[in-house]
């Protein structure tokens, strides 16, 4: 009779199927089609896992003591990053996308490969921590699962994991801290070192207007401004874009969503508009090819599970955290399941006759700024909103500042359809001549202060009563007023 898995075990294959989640998800970021994508997740998946393996082993060492190293995540998705580059390198870019490319040959990209202490201060501040601190941080901000779930991956106590990950943050805040003191700066930047540690320390000390301007044309002190400041929900995005370094953002805002969707979170009584219709025949058709994909690149790293196992506590760090506690697997995160296509899914399309959306990931592609004709209306703002004043209102939208920083922000939209959609385009205009940079879940298009986004393949069909969201960053100067006159394909919208 063959041994029955231990709770180790399940816990070990889940964390298995997260790490392989993650690294699929940004090489699907850093990669123009989904062939490029697998392939890209597979060389750094192989490659991240052998450099824990020998980190754990001991092989890597500093100054007589184990070099400190990033979680099991963030070193995989480093990994992704440095094999991107590998493949720029050897002619290989035209797989990337392009503004991945053009960044890798940038001063930025620069920065993780350079001197130490001019590395970007969240990237160092999470390899000073011990690695159980480390895993408990970027688990709860970054990959946004619930603390519950957290504790039992690490083997916390779920009734104390709130006050330790509070506790962590401010372990982080220090050596944030500290880090910047080392850095080499010049006269001006240390000059306001001492005052940025005061004025991020309490949510209610006011910003000086001088320091204001300073962080707001100096790189290094405002990435030490977003890692010492902990409250106002800023520490994600530092540490997502101080570690990843290029879409760092945009994973943050993907990790999120597929968390909530995972974990079913939606809107008190009413379905959550982000979940397939698991009676959609479409969905159906995609399920089944996703779920091959899937297993036929887990079949390929299948091999490389076992080296997965060291990824727990090593004995010194254990020891100094004071636990011996094993984790418990969560029943509700497995790797994917294989569902029997029916004769309806072909790929050619749906039943009906629809064509069938891609199965491409969400991307941030802020090259893409030439999109077809609007579905219904054209694309003049005064036009169509002078036409259409009359119509019923058959949308409505909410408008959501996620963050703000000195020179830019970040924003979500999501709009509610009363009508039936086959695709969209969701228009708007700025006051402030405010730019967006990049999109992610549409195509974004600019001209002056009307901006659009252009449904994806794989979200541009809406029911009646459905969502439809996507998120964007963008800059700003002086003044960042919300939005105005936005329209759904030429037809004006209500506010939410």
């Amino acid at each position: 009779m063959p041994d029955l898995p231990t709770p180790q075990d399940a816990a070990e294959a889940a964390l298995f199927s997260e790490c392989w989640d993650a690294v699929l998800s940004y090489a699907d970021l850093c990669t123009a089609g989904s062939t490029a994508a697998a392939q890209l997740a597979r060389e750094a998946f192989a490659h991240g896992i052998r450099e824990a393996r020998d980190a754990e082993a001991g092989t890597v060492r500093s100054a007589g003591r184990r070099a400190s190293r990033l979680p099991r995540i963030p070193q995989l998705l480093t990994a992704v990053r440095s094999t991107a580059a590998a493949w720029e390198d050897e002619g290989q870019g035209h797989k990337l996308d392009p503004e991945l490319r053009l960044w890798l040959h940038s001063d930025k990209a620069a920065r993780y490969t350079g001197p130490p202490l001019r590395r970007p201060l969240a990237l160092r501040g999470l390899r000073d921590l011990q690695q159980p601190d480390a895993e408990l941080l970027w688990l709860a901000e970054v990959e946004a699962l619930p603390l519950s779930l957290v504790a039992r991956r690490l083997g916390l106590d779920a009734a104390a994991v709130t006050e330790e990950l509070a506790q962590v943050r401010g372990l982080f805040r220090d050596r944030c801290h500290r880090n910047h003191l080392d850095t080499p700066l010049d006269s001006q930047c240390r000059s306001y070192a001492r005052l940025l540690d005061a004025v991020t320390r309490s949510s209610d000390a006011d910003t000086p207007g001088d320091l204001s301007r300073h962080l707001a044309t100096c790189v290094q002190c405002a990435e030490a401004a977003a890692c010492l400041r902990l409250h106002g929900g800023g520490l994600p995005g530092a540490l997502a874009g101080g570690v990843i370094g290029w879409g760092g953002l945009a994973y943050l805002e993907r990790r999120r969503r597929a968390a909530e969707v995972r974990l079913g979170a939606g809107r008190p009584g009413r379905p959550d508009p982000d979940l397939p219709d698991p009676q959609d025949p479409a969905q159906k058709a995609r399920v089944a090819r996703n779920g091959l994909l899937v297993a036929a690149v887990l079949v390929s790293l299948l091999a490389l599970a076992v080296s997965m196992m060291p990824f727990g506590d090593t004995t010194d760090e254990a020891g100094a955290r004071g636990d011996d506690r094993q984790p418990v697997a969560d029943p509700g995160i497995s790797l994917p399941s294989i569902e029997p296509a029916t004769p309806s899914d072909s790929p050619s399309g749906s039943p009906d006759g629809t064509p069938e959306p891609s199965d491409r990931a969400s991307k941030d592609t802020p090259e893409r700024k030439n999109p077809g004709p609007e579905p219904q209306g054209t694309s003049s703002a005064p036009a169509e909103q002078e036409s259409h004043k009359s119509e019923e209102v058959t949308c409505r939208v909410a408008y959501d500042l996620v963050n703000q920083w000195p020179d830019g922000f970040q924003a979500t939209v999501t709009v509610t359809t009363t009508e039936p959609l086959a695709s969209w385009r969701v228009a708007w205009s700025f006051k402030d001549g405010q730019q967006v940079g990049q999109m992610w879940d549409a195509t974004v298009a600019q001209n002056g202060s009307r901006v659009s986004a252009t449904a994806a393949d794989y979200n541009r069909t809406v029911p009646a009563g459905g969502d439809l969201a996507f998120g964007f960053l963008a800059s700003w100067r002086g003044k960042n007023s919300p939005p105005y006159a936005f329209t759904l394909n030429g037809r004006p919208c209500a506010k939410a």
